[in-house]
């Protein structure tokens, strides 16, 4: 059967399957180091925003990762009962929740600097490299939302 010309090209053929799956891979590669921290992906991502500058809003951190605020109360809650951030209510401003690294908190970022050398020696490639993946794909993903819209990591944040 000849595939319609309006049809999707075969998965390995797009873009965002690759990166997509790339993504997972990369997950899976973290998925040991992680364990032995303690941390999922998702709050590892989170201790990275807050290890950037602390003292950031829940709508800070969700318009960093690109996700709902609501979706980061379960991870900001297991992160908070493991002791590595704390929660507080923004005194100008009762609707703010303000969430801050603990001592742990900190300390967690040394011991999660082996996921860096964990990618590389799983990809075979230098770092070099991946900074220039990593540039790349940055630039789409900027290009893309600044065409769609509704994400800006560095620009104005809401709660």
């Amino acid at each position: 059967m000849t595939p319609s010309p309006t049809a999707p090209p075969p998965l390995e053929d797009q873009l965002c399957y690759a990166i997509y799956s790339a993504g997972i891979a990369i997950q899976r590669a973290y998925k040991p180091l992680l364990d032995e921290l303690g941390l999922t992906y998702p709050q590892y991502l989170v201790l990275n925003v807050l290890w950037l500058q602390e003292g950031r809003t829940v709508g800070e951190i969700a318009e960093h990762l690109a996700l709902e605020p609501s979706t980061l109360t379960p991870l900001l809650q297991r992160l908070e009962t493991a002791q590595l951030v704390r929660r507080t209510r923004n005194p100008a401003n009762a609707r703010q929740v303000i969430v801050e690294l603990t001592d742990a908190g900190r300390a967690m970022r040394d011991r999660s600097g082996c996921l860096g050398q964990a990618l590389l020696a799983a990809s075979g490639q230098t770092p070099a490299d991946l900074g220039a993946l990593n540039h790349k794909i940055r630039d789409l993903r900027d290009t893309l939302y600044g065409k769609i819209g509704r994400w800006a990591p560095d620009g104005p944040q809401a709660e």
